[in-house]
């Protein structure tokens, strides 16, 4: 007979691999599936989140985990796990399978309908289903959290341990000291432009240049796969990691940054530790720790001059002609322009956090009823003047813009700025590590970016919680400190101040 130890992994592992196969059809709906299968994709994912949902909350395991609970002698990743499965069984154990059941279809039609209202410029086609998205996820959250804030039992699936009163501290602190940053930016004397990377881009060209760079990063293309869809994101994990990236042939910025960002999320996934990433602490951190890693790839590498010292030319020649006379530090400014702007993908690294802030503010209005939406186009655009100075045309460049509102992702947001905050907190330690890191970059020498993180990161999974990791590697709590050290350094030199 298996011991205790062994049934519970046993039951843990054949959870994690339906999880995946959760992920792939999710991949699949917005890769490949034809539109008309939504109606099936709905009722498979509902019959699919169902199944998980009995094998989580089922007496057998949750008796196995108070066995191996109350023992003393727990290696340190036998205790990781078993708090990780405790912690995920008694979330789940408050929400009624039927609530899982609706959750997963009301999802999946709001997902095709936010798809054709973004497209269609509809907001008011898209209503009904975020309404719908919005009934079962403060039942879920009533469910979760009981009398607790029901923001933070959302937010804790996400973020373990940050509470919606510790994001409203920090993001406030954010805010405070990004203002007159991007103030001293409004009035410096030097202005970069960003006309340099919205000239004609072949499409070919630019995937075939994206997949060189991402090969560089040290993604596996034989444990993963990048395709096109409508939002950028990554599914899967371990060796078979999906990402997806989106092209526009007069804007370089959003295939480049867009699969490094990508990228650096799948490359968390391929350095989980292979011999743990099927148990309940052997998979990523947090969601703020996973975007941690995106950010990193996407602006600490991406953006950096060391990165374009060594890629500029390699540019220069995958478009010919159209980078002729332009030197490489104009170009490093060209990427690196500061200019509020509608969409959140693209935004640059100063008014990004403005961005996140913004949304992070709506949903939790949205949530405790503060805001119906029906009022949330208004809303979004008032604060889109209020933090940035501009008003989206149309609702396609303003609140439809973001997938994440209907597939019921309430908490998710804040996790971006997190990530941040944890990215420039990682590459300080990274640099104290490795006083010669931007000779390594500008050499091309970015497996060793990626060995750092992988061993400092990634091979971790979720033994710690998110900001014991960040102190465990950093030395220090997380903070605003250094985002705002690595941004006011940054571009004072860029811009001249």
């Amino acid at each position: 007979m298996p011991n205790t130890s062994e049934q519970f992994y046993e039951k843990c592992r054949a959870i994690h691999d339906l999880q995946e196969v959760q992920q792939l059809l999710e991949w699949d709906m917005q890769v490949m599936m034809p539109r008309k299968g939504v109606d099936q994709r709905g009722n498979h994912q509902a019959a699919l989140a169902t199944a998980i949902h009995e094998k989580v909350t089922e007496p057998g395991l949750g008796g196995l985990i108070e066995e191996l609970a109350a023992r003393q002698d727990l290696g340190i990743g036998l205790a990781a796990d078993v708090r990780e499965a405790k912690r995920a069984r008694d979330r789940a154990v408050k929400v009624p399978a039927r609530l899982v059941a609706e959750r997963a279809q009301v999802c999946a039609l709001a997902q095709v309908a936010w798809e054709e209202g973004k497209k269609n410029n509809d907001f008011a086609a898209f209503r009904p289903h975020l309404e719908a998205v919005l009934n079962i996820v403060r039942e879920m959250a009533r469910a979760i959290g009981g009398d607790q804030n029901p923001y933070d039992a959302l937010l804790d699936e996400y973020e373990p341990g940050m509470t919606e009163g510790a994001l409203t501290a920090t993001f406030s602190d954010l805010r405070d000291r990004l203002v007159p940053l991007l103030d001293k930016i409004k009035g410096a004397r030097r202005r970069p432009s960003q006309d340099l990377v919205k000239r004609p881009y072949s499409l070919a060209a630019q995937e075939a240049f994206s997949r060189r760079v991402m090969a560089d990063m040290g993604f596996d293309t034989e444990a993963g796969r990048m395709d096109v869809s409508a939002h950028p994101f990554t599914n899967g994990t371990f060796r078979d990691v999906r990402i997806t990236t989106r092209y526009q042939e007069t804007f370089l910025n959003m295939a480049l940054f867009g699969t490094m960002h990508e990228a650096g999320h799948a490359l968390y996934e391929q350095g989980l530790d292979p011999e743990r990433y099927r148990d309940p602490a052997g998979q990523y951190c947090s969601l703020g720790i996973h975007e941690s890693q995106s950010r990193f790839w996407e602006n600490m590498i991406g953006r950096s001059r060391p990165f374009w010292r060594r890629y500029f030319p390699q540019l220069k020649a995958a478009f010919p002609g159209v980078l002729d006379g332009v030197a490489e530090e104009e170009f490093y400014g060209a990427v690196n322009v500061v200019e509020p702007s509608l969409i959140r993908v693209e935004a640059d690294e100063v008014t990004y956090n403005l961005h996140i802030i913004l949304r992070f503010e709506l949903e939790s209005a949205l949530l405790a009823g503060k805001l119906e939406a029906a009022d949330l186009p208004a809303a979004w655009n008032e604060k889109m003047r209020s933090f940035l100075g501009i008003v989206p045309p149309d609702d396609r460049e303003g609140v439809l813009q973001d997938v994440h509102w209907s597939v019921g992702l309430i908490g998710y947001f804040p996790t971006y700025a997190l990530g941040n905050l944890y990215s420039a907190q990682f590459a300080r330690a990274m640099r104290r590590d490795m006083p010669d890191l931007d000779e390594r970059v500008a050499a091309g020498k970015l497996g060793d970016v990626k060995a750092w993180l992988n061993a400092n990161i990634h091979v971790h999974g979720r033994r710690y919680l998110p900001q014991d990791l960040c102190a465990k590697v950093t030395g220090e709590p997380l903070s605003a400190d250094s985002a705002l050290e690595y941004l006011n350094a940054k571009f004072g030199e860029i811009y001249g101040f």
